[in-house]
């Protein structure tokens, strides 16, 4: 079976071909409308960026998406869950705070801000799943609890991930603190003959897990939640992961996390991906790096699977950027995203995703 995903170019020739109004004409095309009932509380889930990150989704274009949900009957609040690692988003009050110099205040997006799992990651609801790794998982309360809900995610690289799409965004960003570490439950290692003894990972780590001996790190598993903050601050690559053993388990548990919480509201979930700026790294990160594909445009879609897929696919079919990141795969129709990270390949998640239902890596590619 052969799933529908619109997509819209960045290319404007007029006023009504302005992004803001493709925003609109595709939540029209993709009948998104349609997972909204007459009073439901709707969940809006977004990312608001690390303090420093500037390639999240824009809130002048999250208001349109706003707007149309209240034109369908909805009651929208944005929302996103806390993270695991410390940051600008690790409790709701500095996340929030964050979220509001980000530009998503109500005189911007015209609907409250909601932190989903409460005031320290707490607010949970267990989903039944019949996965290869969880049983139940761990779903912040108010996304869980919340009638229909609309997924808009900038599609970018991710470290273990290979890409960050909505499927990511239903995994991570919907799971409160716990259930991110349940993902996570990844450990680095430190390969001593690179490692300088700067310190930086001892500094950053939430739990107190590395820490400096005799000129070298040493991270204890036993504290070591899997949040990878580490590996993200390493000036020299010395922390790093098992590529060959850690991946797959880790994209299964995440799309497993995606499935809960995508039948928290079976039917009732709509989804679009921002495939611009695609940067090399998460949103997560304090810092946004040069891109590493010129800007694709803004699809949309009922089948998350479908759309990652289709915002891979188009991807891989543009011409690297020369000075980005990107070590490899530049030409068209080069894999970006191995080329990023030869030992990440991005089509687990896909494949596992469509493997429990969520739906196909078949798709019809409509444009506006």
């Amino acid at each position: 079976m052969t799933s529908d995903v619109f997509i819209a170019s960045m290319r404007a020739r007029s006023a009504e071909e302005s992004t803001v109004n493709k925003i609109r004409m595709l939540f029209e095309r993709a009948d998104l409308s349609n997972v909204i009932k007459k009073g439901d509380l709707t969940a809006i889930k977004v990312h608001f960026g690390e303090r420093g990150c500037d390639a999240f989704i824009s809130p002048v274009h999250v208001r349109q998406v706003v707007d149309k949900v209240k034109n369908a009957g909805g009651k929208p609040f944005i929302t996103d869950s806390n993270t695991l690692y410390s940051g600008s988003r690790h409790d709701s009050v500095d996340h929030l705070e964050n979220a509001i110099e980000h530009g998503f205040d109500y005189a911007v997006v015209r609907a409250p801000l909601i932190i989903a799992d409460g005031l320290k990651g707490k607010n949970v609801r267990w989903v039944k799943i019949a996965g290869k790794h969880f049983e139940k998982v761990r779903i912040a309360a108010d996304i869980a609890e919340a009638d229909s809900m609309m997924v808009l995610t900038h599609f970018k690289g991710h470290e273990m991930a290979g890409f960050g799409g909505a499927i990511k965004n239903l995994a991570m960003g919907c799971a409160s603190a716990y259930g991110k570490m349940d993902q996570h439950s990844v450990r680095p290692k430190v390969v001593t003959g690179k490692c300088i003894g700067c310190g930086k990972c001892a500094e950053i780590c939430p739990v107190g897990a590395p820490s400096i001996e005799g000129g070298k790190c040493t991270i204890v598993r036993e504290k070591c939640i899997g949040c990878g903050e580490c590996i993200t601050v390493c000036p020299v690559q010395a922390v790093g992961l098992d590529w060959s053993s850690e991946i797959r388990p880790f994209m299964e548990k995440m799309v497993e996390y995606a499935h809960g919480a995508a039948l928290t509201k079976q039917g009732k979930v709509g989804y679009m991906n921002f495939v611009t700026r695609v940067s090399p790294v998460c949103d997560c990160y304090s810092w946004s790096d040069h891109p590493i594909v010129p800007d694709v445009g803004i699809l949309a879609s009922k089948d998350p699977v479908a759309l990652d897929r289709a915002c891979y696919d188009l991807v891989n079919k543009q011409p690297g950027f020369k000075d980005s990141q990107l070590k490899k795969g530049h030409e068209p129709g080069g894999d970006k995203f191995l080329g990023l990270r030869p030992k990440v390949d991005p089509r687990l998640q896909l494949d596992y995703a469509e493997e429990l239902g969520m739906g196909t890596n078949d798709y019809k590619l409509i444009e506006l």
